[in-house]
């Protein structure tokens, strides 16, 4: 959810919010590996508390690109629990390079439009 007082953008706006937790967990997970609950305070943190996203948002996404070939999972023990931690494949690097790539050229275009709507 973001939160500026609005609505939060990932459920009033899917199309807007699509592919942004697939992007967040492959650069988080290029850094280092990680487990769900530590991706989901580090989305935060790293978004300065802009993007929060559940629990209900980062598995099914962590899954779908674990089945893709995108990400690796281990089981470590850890305090007496076990953790499921994901790190980033070969194909995962390849991808962020890709997502990376198409949201600058987003965000180019975006703030393109926005200087010249000023002009219109």
């Amino acid at each position: 959810m973001c939160r500026h007082g609005r609505d939060d953008l990932a459920q009033s706006n899917p199309p807007f919010m699509s592919g942004v937790p697939e992007l967040l967990l492959l650069r988080l997970l290029d850094q280092q590996e990680m487990y769900g609950y530590e991706l989901v305070r580090s989305i935060r943190r790293a978004t300065a508390e802009a993007i929060s996203l559940g629990e209900g948002v980062i598995y099914p996404v962590l899954h779908g690109l674990e089945k893709s070939g995108s990400l690796k999972s281990k089981r470590k023990a850890v305090g007496g629990r076990t953790r499921v931690y994901y790190s980033l494949t070969a194909k995962g690097r390849r991808r962020l390079v890709q997502l990376q790539d198409d949201w600058q050229r987003i965000q180019t275009g975006v703030a393109t439009a926005l200087q010249g709507a000023s002009h219109a």
